[in-house]
């Protein structure tokens, strides 16, 4: 029996001994190594690499009923269940993605008028967005904006009024 048991206990020892090897010393391992953790290095830098700046920080307010169904910059009416908001420069049909910097929350908006009339904003919302963000209750809040699409060139056709 004790026989039994010591040739168990030496199969045993002898496979954990081998699953148990030393690393390869070879310069080839240590290149790999090297070069996986070069791999790493530059990926951590791609992700600050995609880093955006954003297009603009600043008060943001909001506009709705006293506007509704007047005409926009964009020559469509003013609805203030829409995702849109007024802004000075950006062109119309723009999309800008507005993070309300107080509560985080987001929503993106297309461009369709011109404003706000108020030195300090930099953008007028619709009643919708606002209510998305979280600015209705405050009237102004500071908000964060990043340029999300950029309007393609399309042709306005009006009908000619004589």
């Amino acid at each position: 029996m004790r026989t039994f048991i010591a040739h168990g206990l030496a199969i045993v020892l002898s496979a954990v001994s081998l699953g148990a090897a030393q690393r390869p010393i070879s310069s080839e391992s240590t290149n790999a190594e090297v070069a996986a953790s070069k791999e790493k290095a530059t990926a951590g830098s791609a992700k600050k690499a995609h880093y955006k700046p954003p297009y603009q920080v600043g008060t943001a307010s909001w506009y709705g009923s006293d506007f509704n169904g007047r005409m926009t910059a964009s020559g469509e009416p003013f609805n203030m269940y829409d995702l849109t908001a007024a802004h000075l420069k950006l062109p119309l049909g723009t999309r800008v993605k507005v993070t309300n910097l107080r509560n985080g929350k987001t929503v993106v908006v297309r461009i369709n008028d011109r404003g706000p009339a108020v030195p300090d904003r930099i953008i007028d919302l619709s009643y919708s967005a606002a209510r998305v963000l979280g600015v209705k209750a405050y009237g102004v809040q500071k908000v964060r904006l990043d340029v999300v699409q950029q309007p393609q060139q399309v042709a306005v056709l009006r009908p000619l009024v004589y």
